[in-house]
């Protein structure tokens, strides 16, 4: 019966919290995957906003409902436009270095 016992209380010590693992540094691969989802989300803002404004500027033909603005609808971004904004972010994480 004291094994029992003695059993359920060790049992009971894995249930106690552990401290989340503290990282302080970044490798290489982790700190362009941050750059390049940084530059996508700021890419992808721009064009959201681009599209708002154009969405707000937009007429439409009452009889036929045909958009009928001179306003052309912003591109939709490519990887290449997001790669261009990942180059220049990583090219300004880059410069803070260069002393």
């Amino acid at each position: 019966m004291n094994y029992i016992l003695r059993r359920q209380v060790l049992n009971m010590s894995d249930f106690t919290p552990k401290l989340p693992e503290v990282k302080f540094n970044k490798n290489g691969y982790e700190i362009r995957t941050d750059v390049l989802a940084m530059a996508k989300d700021a890419v992808l803002e721009e064009y959201h906003m681009k599209f708002k404004g154009w969405e707000m500027s937009v007429a439409r033909d009452e009889k036929t409902g045909q958009v009928v603005s001179k306003v052309d609808m912003p591109e939709f971004p490519g990887m290449e436009k997001i790669m261009e904004a990942a180059e220049k972010f990583y090219g300004f994480v880059n410069a803070g270095t260069k002393k």
